[in-house]
């Protein structure tokens, strides 16, 4: 399994929509291609989404609190020990880079890769992609 931070952009975009990538990005983590981490920041994030009016038709409360079950049991919960901060111009987005340094991701799945490009630290081989990029990488 290939370890990756999955922001909450791609979560809602993949439950939002009945095709796409960010939709296959979460069938391949729920059937073991993918290893999602999981660290406490990110964590309440994804649970504070489940009750924004931001989802539309296409899943119900229920099948979205599956889905992020079966991720959990799929996934990996990370400790962050340690904070790399200030780095990223937006603070919201730096408990990304430190669950995915943590947890030793092989990239940080986003749709916002300017503000995710923009810090000040040069990550080693950590990468950021699309979840299009993704599925291309790791085909």
């Amino acid at each position: 399994m290939i370890p990756i931070v999955i922001d909450t952009n791609v979560l809602v975009a993949g439950l939002r929509s009945a095709a796409g990538a960010s939709r296959s990005l979460l069938r391949r983590a729920l059937i073991g291609d993918f290893q999602p981490l999981f660290g406490n920041a990110l964590w309440m994030e994804y649970h504070d989404l489940m009750g924004r009016p931001v989802w539309g038709d296409t899943t119900s409360a229920m099948e979205r609190e599956t889905v992020l079950a079966a991720l959990a049991r799929q996934g990996r919960w990370v400790t962050v020990y340690y904070g790399w901060r200030p780095n990223l111009p937006d603070e919201g987005d730096n408990h990304l880079i430190e669950l995915a340094l943590a947890g030793g991701a092989a990239a940080i799945v986003t749709h916002n890769l300017r503000d995710l490009h923009g810090g000040e630290l040069r990550l080693g081989q950590l990468r950021v992609l699309t979840p299009a990029q993704c599925l291309e990488e790791w085909q």
